[in-house]
């Protein structure tokens, strides 16, 4: 049974029931699962489907460790947890995102654009004629996804930052045939989650995507030039502009396999030399150290997530000058 969040919660501030009640998650890895803790913290019911039910236990025990650390911070209460917890379904079941006002495809994927183009045909074909059906893609062109859609005017995409519990914007990026209805009700979507959101015009990596990645990759070819070090490169973006994290730390976070990922998209879509990846980006990525989420990236991170000492040694660094 679902209860009310009002019973439990420290904060009263709850989200009043709007025309968004239920909102469906396609794939809930990292990021999707953040994105399930705003959502339902916010008082809307949600429904993700995964792979295997082995898969939907693993994501459960992960969103209840995140949920576990604010806790411990005195940001929620073990009454909060619960109810959190009592909106979110997990399912391999498209039947159950039937009722869906709002769907969000987060998956990943070795062929993004022909997987989304048949993920989004096979979801037309279980939700509502009037579900807004939305991608978290930020490289590909959400026109391209929805070309093959019955509907594709109520398509678009909403990219999420990392760290999306933390950063309180969302890009919406409508395409050529978005209509105003579903343009409408994911702006509504965003406030009723506390995010704000920027309507930007249809472009591979929207603006977040392109600036970041360009600044990452500059961060790497300085780091090989020797002119800093990682841990001084980070501290200067932090304390000296007031980034949230250093552009080590972001890389890690986002995961270099999407870093390379995004570059890649990039550079086939513009050919400019920016979006060519550093030689050590992808050194990295081919020897798994993809960041936070396997433990090993620029830094090295404990079980928690958190900082544990460097990874990329100074030979690491030489080895890749000019390759």
């Amino acid at each position: 049974m679902t209860e009310s969040l009002e019973k439990f919660a420290l904060n009263k501030s709850i989200a009043k029931q709007g025309l968004i009640h239920k909102v469906g998650l396609i794939g809930c890895g990292d990021m999707g699962q953040q994105v399930a803790r705003i959502v339902s913290q916010s008082g809307i019911d949600v429904t993700f489907i995964e792979r295997n039910q082995e898969r939907i236990d693993e994501v459960f025990q992960s969103i209840g460790a995140q949920l576990d650390t604010v806790i411990n911070r005195w940001g929620l209460t073990q009454g909060d947890k619960r109810v959190i917890l009592s909106r979110i379904r997990g399912t391999v079941d498209y039947g159950m995102i039937r009722n869906c006002d709002l769907i969000i495809e987060m998956i990943s994927s070795d062929d993004p654009l022909n997987e989304r183009i048949e993920l989004f045909r096979k979801i037309e074909t279980f939700v509502h004629p009037e579900t807004v059906i939305t991608s978290s893609v930020s490289t590909l062109m959400i026109t391209d996804i929805a070309a093959g859609m019955t509907h594709p005017e109520r398509t678009l995409a909403m990219n999420f930052f990392a760290s999306p519990s933390k950063v309180r914007i969302v890009e919406i990026v409508c395409g050529l045939q978005t209509n105003e209805q579903s343009h409408h009700l994911a702006q509504r979507f965003a406030r009723m989650i506390n995010k704000d959101a920027i309507t930007v015009n249809e472009s591979p990596g929207s603006i977040s995507t392109r600036l970041i990645v360009t600044l990452i990759n500059e961060a790497c070819n300085t780091l090989t030039e020797g002119v800093s070090t990682i841990e001084d490169i980070d501290v200067i973006m932090r304390r000296g502009f007031g980034m949230q994290h250093g552009p080590f730390e972001l890389a890690d976070t986002i995961g270099l396999d999407k870093v390379l990922r995004y570059m890649d998209h990039l550079f086939d879509e513009f050919g400019q030399y920016k979006f060519k990846a550093s030689p050590l980006i992808k050194r990295l990525v081919r020897a798994h150290n993809t960041g936070v989420r396997t433990g090993k990236g620029f830094y090295l991170y404990d079980r928690n997530g958190q900082k544990a000492g460097i990874n990329v040694t100074s030979t690491q660094i030489i080895n890749t000058n000019g390759k």
